[in-house]
């Protein structure tokens, strides 16, 4: 009678008092209620535990009053049954963490609720405080926990991780993103049988994202069933654990990677773990895109820009690499303003020494060689064509041979006794220092400050090896991997807030550092260093898994690893899904490939708004078939973008045709509105598009078919 009586109180109150965010429902019991989700937490003999994450109950199929026995906040102590996100030693050597519940606090961040939970150990100085905020639109919950030190002797922290999860009893599966250099984003699906599945980053690299969904056994339908999701916000190592346990019961942990790392907590001091976010949808795992493509645009963005139009980029690295110059730029310029460029950004060689790879890196003033009166005079001729200019940098990385490197060897990352390693000859800066820190900002404001520039290219190259910091006290050279993070993390913020109308770009050999940590920051992604279209409709289909189209950055470029000559029109059309970049030197263009590039140019820029903003729909997957279809609606429902590819020629008649379904069927559509393509006379109501389809436009491998639908 209990539970019904519950269920029908919540239904009451779901009924007039709409998504309420945070609620008490009784002493010490909280719900939190998201548009279609329930997330509950609950006290028990000042034992805070994990409770029903889901369905919203109205459309539930497990137990809604069900409480796992679970801690919500599990630690080192007691039972070992459980993944400890935090383990710490307190200074007499106890290793085990008691933590009862104290306190509870429900108050407002930026609009929406947020709920505290203090807790404090039963003995020692130290409080632990569990944070939640609820953005019911997007069916996402953050979360993430403050450790604090109120005694007088320090603490040793070896793992503080930023939240548990506790599913239901249940078989499941797991798809996550990884890759390599140039084969970046792609997805990976596993069955989660008893035991851990550990994905996790250790060289500050992932070419993939700490992204990953859950669903039942069995269940893979892009477009419906229950999935459960979520992804860090940290740009530096991190780690999502996934235990099954003997009872099928699953639980999820993610947070920082403490493998080789420690922090110890001095008093009066608190340690703050990065936001975990996470979520439920019962309608498939494009939806879970979808809620966190909206989520990132309105929430996680550098939110002064995250509205704006992204500029179509030229950028001169595959014209021109390290030879660059002043008159040849300005010539790449002249065809970019011909064609319809925005902005025109020049790559890596612009500073002192940079001839090649070898050399320059942590120099950051104007190579005189290349341009004898520095930047500006290129700078002017440029803006006065009447695009922006912008500029690649490096700032975390620095060559042996360079001025810096010879006054300042103790500043990279190092071990005393040690070999360096070195990749693409160059080392990594420790960003954790002060006197790193102040040089590199110094560097960087004074080159935005003087120069009229709107966009940074922010480029990392080498992976983590010698994370060493043999000048720190001992009791700090285990924090030096959060310590950089947390200095590159100010210094975008510094550099942001002085400079708000330039635009950033998050780069690392391609795609090794994505994540919505660095997108609190920056505007964009560059996705992969691979710019094939073959390959790029394949690296962008998983990247839109996790991050909306408006911070996916793509290129067209002269790369074939297939030898299938791909056309203009075909490298545009794969560019054209995400933010437009030209990669190809243009003064090689004949009349013809230039008037192409206009006219594709021209057409992006009619479409970006909805593929920028819009809700996409991925109709068919390149991982499952030879299409790739991407959908994009405008909020209204008033217009749809939908990009056509092919990868393979289709034979009529084979015996794999009939398998092939020859109709292209349209989501998301208005069912009661009327619709037409751009260049048809033929109406369709929403309905029709959706329930009957149109004809696949393709059959011949690479190509594609760029579809507009307006509503009238």
């Amino acid at each position: 009678m209990k539970i019904h009586l519950l269920i029908i109180a919540y239904t009451i109150l779901i009924s007039f008092q709409g998504v309420a965010q945070v609620r008490t429902v009784a002493e010490n019991h909280w719900l939190l209620e998201t548009e279609n989700m329930y997330y509950s937490v609950k006290v028990i003999n000042k034992q805070l535990y994990s409770g029903y994450y889901g369905a919203a109950f109205k459309q539930n199929k497990y137990s809604p009053d069900h409480f796992t026995g679970r801690e919500e906040i599990p630690v080192r102590g007691k039972w070992t049954d459980k993944l400890p996100i935090i383990e710490v030693i307190f200074n007499d050597g106890t290793r085990d963490l008691d933590l009862i519940y104290e306190s509870s606090f429900i108050s407002k961040k930026d609009g929406y609720s947020q709920l505290e939970i203090r807790m404090k150990d039963s003995y020692y100085p130290i409080k632990v405080t569990s944070f939640y905020r609820v953005l019911p639109e997007f069916d996402i919950i953050e979360k993430w926990i403050e450790i604090s030190n109120k005694g007088k002797s320090m603490i040793k922290i070896e793992n503080a991780m930023s939240g548990s999860l506790w599913l239901p009893l249940g078989s499941y599966k797991m798809t996550h993103l990884a890759g390599n250099h140039l084969q970046d984003f792609q997805p990976h699906t596993t069955l989660l049988t008893h035991g851990t599945k550990t994905i996790q980053s250790k060289d500050f690299k992932t070419y993939g994202a700490s992204y990953f969904t859950v669903r039942p056994e069995g269940e893979k339908d892009e477009h419906n069933g229950d999935v459960w999701y979520g992804q860090l916000h940290y740009s530096g190592n991190w780690r999502t654990d996934f235990e099954s346990n003997y009872e099928d019961r699953l639980q999820i942990v993610s947070g920082i990677n403490f493998w080789d790392s420690e922090w110890n907590l001095r008093p009066a001091e608190t340690f703050t773990t990065p936001v975990f976010s996470f979520g439920f949808t019962s309608k498939g795992t494009g939806a879970a895109a979808r809620n966190y493509h909206n989520y990132i645009r309105n929430i996680t963005l550098p939110q002064q820009r995250a509205k704006k139009a992204r500029p179509v980029i030229s950028n001169s690295w595959y014209a021109t690499e390290f030879n660059i110059n002043e008159q040849q730029q300005v010539a790449l310029a002249k065809v970019a303003k011909e064609i319809g460029v925005e902005m025109f950004v020049i790559d890596d060689g612009w500073f002192k020494g940079r001839v090649n790879d070898k050399a320059g890196l942590g120099d950051w003033t104007v190579d005189q060689s290349k341009f004898p009166n520095g930047l500006n005079p290129m700078i002017k001729q440029i803006n006065d064509l009447g695009l922006d200019f912008g500029i690649w940098i490096e700032p975390e990385m620095v060559n042996p041979n360079s001025d810096l490197y010879r006054a300042h060897p103790d500043w990279v990352l190092h071990f005393n006794n040690r070999n360096r390693t070195e990749g693409r000859n160059q080392l990594i800066l420790n960003l954790a220092r002060k006197d790193v820190y102040d040089y590199l900002y110094e560097s960087f404001h004074d080159l935005l400050k003087n120069h009229n520039i709107k966009y940074v290219k922010w480029d990392m190259n080498k992976s983590l090896t010698e994370p060493g910091w043999p000048s720190a006290p001992t009791d700090k050279q285990r924090e030096v991997r959060i310590r950089y993070i947390e200095n590159m993390y100010r210094m975008f913020d510094e550099l942001t807030k002085a400079f708000p109308d330039v635009w950033f770009e998050t780069c690392s050999s391609g795609g090794g550092r994505v994540d919505l940590g660095i997108f609190t920051y920056t505007d964009a992604a560059w996705v992969s260093d691979n710019i094939d279209p073959v390959d790029r409709i394949y690296l962008q289909y998983g990247y839109l898994n996790a991050f909306p189209a408006n911070t996916m950055i793509s290129w067209t470029g002269d790369y074939d690893n297939h030898n299938i000559k791909p056309s203009m029109e075909f490298m545009f059309d794969v560019a054209m899904s995400g933010v437009l970049g030209i990669g190809n030197n243009m003064t090689k263009w004949n009349g013809q490939e230039k008037e192409i590039a206009k006219r594709k140019i021209a057409e992006y820029k009619q479409i970006r708004d909805v593929v920028h903003n819009g809700d996409i729909y991925r109709i068919a997957s390149p991982f499952e078939s030879s299409r790739c279809v991407l959908q994009y609606n405008s909020k209204d429902k008033n217009e749809s973008v939908i990009f056509c590819y092919e990868l393979n020629t289709q034979l009529l008649g084979s015996s794999t045709y009939p398998n092939r379904n020859p109709y292209l069927k349209l989501m998301g559509l208005d069912a009661n509105k009327r619709y037409q393509f751009e260049g048809e006379k033929d109406i369709y109501t929403g309905d029709q598009l959706m329930s009957a389809g149109l004809r696949y436009p393709l059959w011949k491998a690479a190509t594609s078919k760029i579809l507009r639908l307006k509503a009238l």
